[in-house]
């Protein structure tokens, strides 16, 4: 990605006579690439968790720009957002079960590695559980461990599946057939819905 390219992603910032001193603006992004400061200008990109939802091209073009880079963290993170403009995502407060009860004694990756099985209330034919797939990223923490807590941002494999999750919702992680955590949804974002090609 060239100056051009980062400032065309940049363009959807807040603009300059709008913006609050929390704001991230084209002129901050500006001033750390005419210090030739990519990694830093890249870093206030990928910030942008809050406010309206950014087009998936903005995470696609700032994905390719940290690999460019070779900021490989920046790069899973863009790549995950791409996941969730396509799949929808859910944050969630997730509590994994005491290192005394689970099978787990390991931490867990926060980088969307792991993809666990959740138990969101569906049943099979004969009437036993059924459970759905979805990755799994730790906000902000680079992994959770064993026993711990924290907020999580839940892709599913299938969005289907998940269209009757809803906020205050109780879900269960399964790595097997044991609990391995107990989540409680916080925010449910649907797919964006693919715009048809121009």
């Amino acid at each position: 990605m060239d100056v051009p390219e980062l400032l065309v992603s940049a363009s959807l910032l807040v603009p300059e006579e709008a913006a609050t001193e929390n704001d991230i603006t084209v002129r901050d992004i500006w001033d750390h690439l005419v210090h030739d400061e990519w990694e830093i200008a890249l870093g206030l990109l990928e910030e942008l968790r809050e406010g309206p939802p950014l087009p998936l091209a903005f995470w696609e073009e700032l994905a390719d720009a940290a690999e460019q880079f070779r900021l490989e963290r920046s790069a899973a993170w863009c790549h995950w957002r791409c996941s969730e403009i396509r799949n929808g995502v859910i944050r969630a407060d997730l509590a994994l079960r005491p290192v005394a009860e689970a099978r787990r004694t390991t931490p867990i990756s926060g980088r969307g590695v792991l993809r666990p099985m959740w138990d969101t209330g569906h049943r099979s034919p004969t009437g036993g559980r059924a459970v759905d797939i979805a990755a799994l990223w730790v906000e902000e923490m680079p992994c959770l461990e064993a026993g711990g807590r924290a907020t999580v941002r839940l892709v599913p494999l299938t969005p289907a599946r998940w269209a009757h999750v809803e906020p205050g919702r109780r879900i269960t992680m399964h790595e097997d057939r044991s609990v391995a955590g107990t989540a409680v949804v916080l925010e449910v974002h649907r797919p964006v819905p693919a715009m048809p090609p121009g």
